[in-house]
């Protein structure tokens, strides 16, 4: 297989608490996750769902299994949003950057390597849940963990990317699950943050 087929679900590929509130005990409104002390907000958010689901429903067929194959989707795209963050973070710390011609040139080896733009754009749809005007997103977070693999060696960006990450101070909406500061992902968090706030601790069972 060539290394360009084998995609992942998310986004950065190689990288394998709900603190997003004010005094009042609500979440902040409008925000999905502060990056960085930089808010995505929760229109950035479904602005990037919605494109995928205009992809998936643009594919004919196979769109309702499209659809179906990706219930988490908010929960999804907002990781791989995370996910880019903390790959920028670890270029800057490092001074690795890209240019546009390096992104060119890994789009032209993907369609090179998938017979076509058109096999690779449906490849990400279905792989990764990425619309067609997210691919550049896509390219460029894989120029940078190539360079930043060259400079770590194999299977050592795990230590970089907790320490960019943790340098972010990553927060997360609790609606759309919490953040893993040991897996470096978004995972789906335990309860709505308003049950943990006001339904007791309940003992194991047999306790």
């Amino acid at each position: 297989m060539h290394r360009r087929t084998a995609l992942s679900v998310s986004t950065a590929l190689l990288l394998a608490a709900p603190l997003l509130s004010a005094c009042s005990g609500e979440a902040r409104p409008g925000t999905a996750a502060v990056v960085g002390g930089e808010r995505i907000t929760t229109a950035a958010l479904q602005a990037q769902v919605n494109d995928v689901r205009a992809a998936q429903n643009r594919s004919g067929q196979s769109a309702a299994e499209l659809i179906a194959s990706t219930p988490n989707l908010e929960r999804q795209k907002l990781d791989s949003m995370l996910q880019s963050r903390v790959i920028d973070k670890m270029a800057a710390t490092a001074g690795i950057t890209v240019s546009e011609k390096e992104i060119q040139d890994e789009h032209k080896a993907y369609v090179d390597d998938n017979k076509g733009a058109e096999q690779f754009e449906a490849l990400l749809l279905q792989k990764g849940a990425m619309a067609p005007g997210q691919v550049d997103r896509f390219l460029r977070d894989r120029v940078l963990l190539t360079k930043l693999t060259a400079k770590y060696g194999n299977g050592k960006l795990e230590e970089p990317a907790r320490a960019a990450a943790k340098a972010l101070h990553i927060e997360v909406n609790p609606r759309y699950g919490a953040w893993d500061v040991q897996q470096i992902k978004l995972g789906a968090g335990e309860t709505p943050w308003i049950t943990q706030r006001t339904r007791p601790e309940q003992a194991p069972a047999g306790a």
